[in-house]
């Protein structure tokens, strides 16, 4: 039987997309000024990932204690919602559509490694998340993973592979439970209608 030899593992292929300058100002700087309580907004977060190369839309609200490893390699729409201690661990490119959430502690896992190799292998694929996704707190999306349109990931769930439109899935490995029905928006009691009366 073969043996794992760890010692031979190599992935000089690999190319994180910026120079090893830029990465150790992010790493240094930049990743802890992101993740510190201290900084106190939302926006100043968001402008300091696209300042790293991030694009990053309107209204996004990311919370404190957010770790992104490259956010060069990062597109988030309008009006997402990114809780506390989410990891975006993105080697290859997450994209996230508009009206996203990634509720607390969610991963984000771009890399995996190839267990039938005996160097064990980097292996890398992008996460995507369409447009009113919502992954559940403490869930995992495995590299590759796409959450269709308004699809939900429940809490505590690993999903590997494509969640169709709508889908409900839940548990380890991710199964779907049920079909996501959205009610209609009701204005009639919103607070710009009560502005206007």
């Amino acid at each position: 039987m073969s043996r794992v030899h760890l010692r031979q593992f190599q992935n000089d292929w690999y190319q994180p997309g910026r120079s090893m300058v830029w990465r150790a100002l992010w790493m240094f700087l930049g990743q802890p000024l992101f993740r510190s309580v201290w900084f106190p907004s939302s926006n100043l977060r968001a402008q300091l990932l696209c300042l790293f190369g991030a694009q990053i839309g309107e209204r996004v609200v990311i919370r404190q204690g957010v770790t992104v490893k490259y956010p060069w390699r990062l597109m988030v729409g309008d009006d997402c919602w990114i809780g506390e201690q989410v990891w975006i661990d993105n080697l290859a490119m997450v994209r996230l559509g508009n009206d996203v959430c990634l509720s607390q502690g969610v991963y984000l896992c771009t890399g995996n490694h190839d267990w039938s190799d005996p160097t064990f292998g980097l292996l890398i694929s992008g996460i995507e998340i369409q447009d009113g996704g919502w992954a559940g707190a403490k869930s995992i999306l495995m590299p590759g993973a796409r959450l269709g349109e308004a699809a939900i990931c429940a809490a505590g769930s690993v999903v590997s592979g494509t969640i169709s439109d709508y889908q409900i899935v839940a548990g380890n490995p991710a199964l779907a439970v049920r079909t996501r029905k959205i009610r209609e928006l009701d204005c009639s009691h919103s607070v710009l209608n009560e502005v206007a009366r």
